[in-house]
């Protein structure tokens, strides 16, 4: 499930690498309003598209992604990220622990997981919500911020209602809702890489309202009462690998 909003210019070469590395998956991008041709590039390349009328966020276009893999019954959805900093090919690392999960995190500070770096406010913010996220899971995590996750069956309707259209919600309060839902959250090392095209938005000043923003969607998200649950089932493994799943039956 790759995310996109004006992202033409490494959408294909983002969707071309996934098939290279997982050639029996499904791809859907989710085209969040985007006002390029990310949705033609996309489908050019070979994939699924979801064309959103309207700018909805990352939580959003997520949350279409959800819907679109329960109704049509797939058992896993992974989430890339369109600027090609996701490795594809660490997909199955994240698929593998669904057999012991129901969420995987791809997580870039795991021993094993690369150099990425954060500095400054950013940094303190991560290092923050890595150490209240962990308290809440009942199990180490340490970059509560990745957008590169694998999400189980139980996950997936539970995500398809309730995922949070909010900034940072897709993923402070995305965590936080799974877990109060009874849902088991581990990571994996991945490496991060550089976008393939357009600018990275870290900047001082950026990164210091982060700073804010990050810690008052990690309040909202500890305060806010979610009555969620999700089926009573073991969490499904995974049948091979794939981008987006399908039953291993169908």
């Amino acid at each position: 499930m790759v995310p996109a909003w004006n992202e033409e210019a490494a959408v294909g070469e983002t969707v071309r690498e996934i098939r290279a590395a997982l050639p029996d998956t499904d791809i859907l991008v989710v085209s969040d309003g985007s006002t390029d041709r990310t949705a033609e590039v996309a489908k050019r390349a070979g994939a699924l598209v979801l064309d959103l009328p309207y700018n909805l966020g990352v939580g959003g276009a997520m949350r279409a992604g959800f819907r679109y893999a329960v109704r049509h019954d797939y058992d896993a959805a992974v989430q890339v990220d369109a600027d090609g900093q996701h490795d594809p090919t660490e997909v199955p690392a994240l698929l593998a622990e669904l057999g012991r999960a129901d969420v995987v995190i791809g997580a870039r500070f795991a021993e094993g997981g690369g150099e990425y770096k954060a500095r400054g406010p950013r940094k303190w913010a991560m290092s923050v919500l890595a150490v209240v996220l962990s308290w809440v899971a009942k199990t180490k995590l340490t970059d509560t911020t990745s957008g590169f996750k694998a999400s189980g069956r139980r996950a997936l309707p539970l995500f398809a209602e309730y995922y949070p259209v909010e900034y940072l919600g897709d993923t402070i309060e995305s965590l936080v809702i799974a877990v109060r839902a009874g849902c088991a959250i581990v990571q994996v090392p991945a490496h991060m890489r550089p976008r393939r095209a357009g600018t990275p938005s870290h900047s001082p000043i950026k990164s210091t309202v982060y700073l804010f923003r990050a810690g008052f969607a990690l309040l909202l998200a500890l305060i806010r009462k979610w009555n969620v649950s999700v089926r009573n089932e073991e969490p499904a493994v995974a049948a091979g690998v794939g981008l987006v799943q399908k039953e291993a039956a169908r």
